[in-house]
């Protein structure tokens, strides 16, 4: 199973899109909480869908299960949390959720996380599919740049 990763942050429609044909992907998983926020730009929920349909043939799917809180957002933003702090917090939710339960591989086979973080080091979505690739085993991770 390939699985892949990106963010749209400090990327053009051109660049982003570009990757996700490039890489073949059929669909596109929005693990954002909030789709439709207007720093978002081209990766509006909306918008998003009809350019991936067009530009790569891909479908589009918003998960929120594979998003962390609000709670959790905001404390990591207001540095309230350091990131180690974020990350256990995250990854117990995910537990809690039973997300590779939940979640159907085969949705996932192909397919591209996306958040807004330009990287994805420091990024939820690196977390899920991680985390998801330990307890599903012969999983492939890819962060397109």
């Amino acid at each position: 199973m390939k699985l892949y990763t990106i963010g749209f942050t400090k990327k053009s429609a051109e660049k982003f899109f570009g990757l996700l044909r490039e890489a073949g992907v059929s669909a596109l998983v929005d693990v954002r909480l909030n789709n439709v926020s207007q720093l978002s730009g081209f990766a509006k929920r909306d918008d998003l869908r009809y350019f991936l349909g067009e530009i790569c043939d891909a479908r589009y799917a918003h998960r929120t299960e594979l998003a962390p809180t609000q709670d959790m957002l905001d404390a990591y933003k207001k540095r309230a949390i350091d990131w180690a702090a974020y990350e256990e917090s995250f990854i117990q939710l995910m537990k809690a959720r039973q997300i590779e339960e939940t979640v159907q591989q085969e949705t996932l086979d192909n397919a591209v996380l996306l958040c807004s973080e330009d990287n994805a080091r420091h990024c939820h979505r690196r977390l899920v599919a991680e985390y998801l690739a330990q307890r599903w085993g012969d999983v492939t991770i890819e962060h397109l740049a």
